[in-house]
């Protein structure tokens, strides 16, 4: 497979950019509760909109011509997040550190997943893992905040609930793109295929399941702008790209 020398630049650019937005989230919400609280909505609601566009556009479809079955993978990465989601709901319904533990746990497992989807995505286009490693390091605040916060759910102090949330939401993902990138420079076309497929359907699911439904529940004024700001970004881009 035909692969750009920059490839691993820019995966490592959208990495480190990942951890920098989180920690703003999770700083933020320690010294500008109030701020943050109102402004992770719409970066939620911005994300929503990149990250359902880019799947549906470009993601899919590109995998779809590496391997007929990605389509199938695209169900298989959605129902995965699916009921890993409900798992963790499910254990969350306990309280105190237990629920914090579970939680973290959650967060962790979908930082890492957002590193491999860096790696996946640019592996196969630029144009493809610019757009969705755009959304993810958006939403990347949100998901500062909300560590933070069942951290300190959980009964932790404030510097002990700080430095967990660093650990299992922003170091996760870098870590997820290094270790994925070295294991797909091996695979074939038609097996890049079949993973951005799965990659395509966690996408889907991120934004439709996770980020959208939570956004849109908080009724903010002009949330729904934000997440029409974000359609339109990847649209433009991807219709800027094909001209």
């Amino acid at each position: 497979m035909h692969t750009n020398p920059h490839t691993f630049l820019w995966v490592a650019v959208f990495a480190i950019l990942s951890v920098l937005v989180n920690t703003a989230g999770i700083l933020a919400i320690v010294r500008y509760r109030e701020w943050a609280q109102k402004a992770k909505i719409y970066f939620m609601c911005f994300a929503a909109g990149v990250l359902i566009s880019t799947p549906l556009m470009l993601a899919l479809p590109q995998a779809l011509t590496k391997n007929s079955y990605a389509g199938f993978m695209a169900v298989g990465g959605f129902l995965f997040m699916l009921f890993s989601n409900r798992f963790i709901r499910y254990h969350t319904g306990k309280k105190d550190l237990a629920f914090g533990i579970v939680a973290a746990e959650g967060i962790g497992i979908h930082s890492f997943v957002d590193g491999i989807i860096y790696a996946v995505t640019f592996k196969m286009s630029i144009m493809t893992g610019f757009l969705s490693a755009t959304g993810l390091v958006v939403h990347e605040f949100a998901e500062g905040v909300i560590t933070y916060l069942f951290f300190m759910d959980s009964g932790l102090k404030k510097r002990t609930a700080v430095f967990y949330a660093l650990l299992v939401a922003s170091l996760t993902t870098p870590l997820g793109a290094f270790v994925a990138y070295p294991l797909i420079e091996k695979l074939s076309a038609s097996k890049m295929g079949l993973i951005l497929g799965f990659m395509a359907g966690v996408l889907i699911y991120v934004s439709a399941s996770h980020l959208l439904p939570e956004a849109i529940g908080e009724q903010k004024k002009h949330s729904m702008l934000a997440f029409l700001g974000g359609v339109a970004l990847a649209v433009f881009i991807v219709l800027s790209k094909s001209a």
